[in-house]
Formats: C-alpha cells, structure tokens, sequence
C-alpha cells in the first residue's frame, strides 16, 4: 500500500477518536464524578464566610438569592446555543407585555442600563457615533440633574462620555437647556430631597423635546413601580435585577422607549468595539431576569409583607425585652422600601457600642450583617429566610445578657467584646461562654 491510499485508510480515525473520547467524557464515572461535585460545599472548601442577611441587597453582600425556578433558567440556558440578539428580542418583547410598556431590554445591572442608555440618547443610531464614544464631539451630551440627586452612581453617566449640568430649581433647569441637551436624569431615591417631583420633571421633557430618564435601581417593591413611570411617561426606567426582584444580581432591567432602546442595545454585546462591550449580558443572564420578573409578578405581594413584618417584630420584641434598649420599627419611603428596624440603647445601662455589637454580630456563629451607624444597629428581614428570624433573636439575646457587665478588649486589627469568665481574669470571646451561663437564650 502506497503512502497516499494507507493516509486515506487513516482518514476516519480522529472521527472514531471522537466518538470513543465523548463516550469517555460522558462515562458512568464522570456523571458520579460530576453529582460529587454539585454536592460540594464550595464556600467552605474555599474558607469564604457566609451569613444570614439582615443588611439588604448591597452589592457587597452579593444582592439577594435567586427562587430555584431563576436557577432552573440559568441552567436551561447553558444547554444549548442561541444567537443573543434575537433572545434580546424576544425576551424584550416579553417583558414589554408583562409590564405594560412600549419596550425593554435586559442589561448588566441598573448601573449598566443607566450608561447604554446615555449612550443611546447620545449616539441614536449613528454608528459612526457609537464606536466614537467616549469622545462626544459633534453630539448632544449634557445631561441635567438636580444637585440633590446627584450621587456616586452617576458615574454610569460620565463614563460614556456625558457632562452633567446640576440645577437647584425649576427655572434653573429650562435656563440649562441648549443644543447640547442630550438627556434630564431623575434619581427616584432622591425624590423627596429635589424642588422637581416625578410628573413636572417628566413635564418639562416633553415641553422641550427632551429625553427623561429615572433611576430606580432599588424601589422594587413596591411591584406597582414596574409599570408606573413608564406609564407616568418617563422616556427611560432602569431596575436593578439581583435586589427586590431576585434575578442574576449582575443584570437589571431597561424600560421605555423602543426607538431609544434600540440605540442604546447598539452599544451592548455582541456587538465589539462599543463603549458598552464590557456590559454584557449573557443567555443564561437573560432567561434568568425573565424568569424572575415572571415570578415576582405572580407573587403574593401582601402576605410576604405580613411576613417581613412579623419577622421584625419578633426582633424588635426580642431587643426591647432588655431595660434601657430601644427600637423603632420604619418603612423608608423610597428605595429598600420594607419594613426594617433600628436598635439603640442607654450606654450607661448596657455597656457595648453600635459598632462592637454589629462586630460580634458578624463574627460569631452563625455570623450575621447588620447596618447601622454610631448610634445604632440596622436590621432588615427581607433577605432572610424563614426562621432566620429566630436565631437573629437568640444572637441579640446573648449579647445583650453579656454586655450588662461586658469588658471590652481591643484586638489588633477591629474591636472584640469579651467578658469576665472568673475572679482569676481570664477571658473568654463571648459567643463561647453565653449559653453556659444563659440556657434560656438556645
């Protein structure tokens, strides 16, 4: 056999080669192999802390938890191919019909949605724009605000590019307005703080022709705020999806005008050279935000409410059951709008700061965040499970019981309580010793 007909012999065995390598990969073994490693716990194989939440959905606490149903979608969306922008479509589409709204798109967080749609106003649908960014010259790229709303998050706004003009009033506002007006931004948190309110502001973008856009990372819920200023007639509304709504906390959503929404996807993957290509939103990502949106529509709004409640109050109880300790029991008004609650106490009856007692929240068993300040520990029951509750209360309970004659010690790099355990002075960390001396806390 010559050289060339014994290589055509060959030409069917990295086929074969294939086959036996995939049946190989796909083996007995692997799947056993693979069920092992999905009842791995990988935080603590990986040392990584975890906590019950009574902080919120801070982005440094990794938002909130995803329903096993969002997680099912993120799976699903892993097993085969699509081509993403036609997903974009069909899952904008979708959401554009549940919230009752012209048009949407999923984004890389509220922060995300906030700049491509900066970048849309700007750019429309002029390529030759979009691949300009972040050099605005020769386009419309101020963007007024109030001075009350402005915040660190509106760097979203100046990164691709934009120049923000601060007005105090309303005459101030149509003062600013120019040829180079691109975009009136709106903080909804900072609702209260500015002399411009939602309808005026809105108002003041038609009577000029100009875009409006809100910022409402963090007011859901209530679920009503999905289809209000959309219907309000703001141009532009963006969500966050890993806060109230419990989607992938790296996606949000972005509400509003189709034809604005249109240029502001020009910006976004698969597209490359774009000031937003590092904003992507992947498959999984996209059916997961649709799946959550879906669910959190469905839900039973008012009885979870009764629960969160419930649970504060069972925290609150708990708290006040000490003398000297005080709490109160607020809704804020906007963003984190739920129940939450405020722990403060006589110093001279309970000898433990804010700060000290926030500590030994997160460093005992199980740790626990909290907020607060100087003068006060913050505690909300929103992203806690059920029946987390009552070891928040245990927790609160030992180390109330123990600060009545704590000592304090300070370690070396964050203050440590400790507590006198014998005449002889030694000392114990406190979360060792409570439920010795008091078994009514278990």
């Amino acid at each position: 056999m010559n050289r060339r007909k014994l290589l055509k012999s060959f030409a069917s065995l990295p086929l074969i080669g294939s086959f036996l390598n995939s049946e190989l990969l796909y083996s007995k073994d692997n799947s056993e192999s693979n069920l092992d490693f999905a009842q791995k716990d990988l935080y603590k194989d990986l040392g990584v802390r975890t906590f019950i939440n009574c902080a919120g959905t801070y982005t440094a606490l990794t938002g909130s938890l995803m329903p096993k149903e969002v997680t099912d979608a993120i799976t699903f969306g892993t097993s085969q191919y699509v081509e993403l922008d036609e997903l974009q479509d069909r899952v904008g589409e979708r959401i554009s019909e549940l919230l009752k709204c012209e048009y949407a798109t999923v984004s890389s967080g509220c922060f995300g949605a906030m700049s491509i749609a900066t970048a849309g106003v700007m750019c429309g649908m002029d390529n030759n724009k979009v691949i300009q960014l972040p050099n605005t010259d020769g386009m419309k790229n101020e963007v007024i605000l109030q001075e009350s709303h402005y915040m660190g998050y509106c760097q979203a706004l100046t990164n691709v590019g934009a120049k923000l003009v601060k007005i105090k009033s309303t005459k101030d506002l149509e003062k600013s307005i120019n040829s180079k007006t691109a975009m009136l931004w709106f903080l909804n948190a900072g609702n209260d703080k500015g002399s411009i309110k939602w309808q005026e502001f809105v108002d003041l973008g038609k009577k000029h022709n100009i875009p409006t856009f809100i910022d409402c990372a963090a007011d859901v819920p209530p679920v009503e705020n999905l289809f209000r200023f959309t219907k309000m007639g703001f141009d532009l509304v963006a969500f966050s999806g890993g806060k109230g709504l419990r989607g992938p906390q790296s996606a949000g959503l972005l509400l509003g005008n189709k034809k604005l929404i249109k240029a502001a996807r020009l910006h976004t993957p698969p597209r490359g050279v774009t000031i937003g290509r590092g904003m992507k939103v992947n498959k999984e990502e996209v059916l997961g935000m649709l799946t959550a949106l879906e669910l959190y529509l469905k839900k039973d709004h008012d009885k979870e409410w009764k629960m969160w409640e419930g649970q504060i109050q069972i925290i609150s109880d708990s708290a006040r059951s000490f003398d000297g300790v005080k709490s109160e029991i607020f809704v804020p008004k906007y963003a984190n709008h739920v129940p939450s609650l405020k722990i403060h106490w006589d110093s001279k009856k309970i000898n433990i700061t804010p700060n000290q007692f926030r500590h030994e929240l997160r460093s005992g068993h199980p740790s626990i965040e909290t907020t607060g300040d100087n003068e006060s520990v913050g505690i909300t029951t929103w992203m806690m499970e059920p029946g987390q509750e009552r070891t928040v209360s245990r927790r609160i309970r030992e180390i109330f019981n123990m600060a009545k004659t704590a000592i304090f010690k300070w370690g070396t790099q964050e203050p440590k309580l400790y507590v006198a355990e014998n005449m002889n002075g030694h000392f114990e960390p406190i979360h060792k010793v409570v439920r010795a001396k008091f078994p009514e806390c278990d």
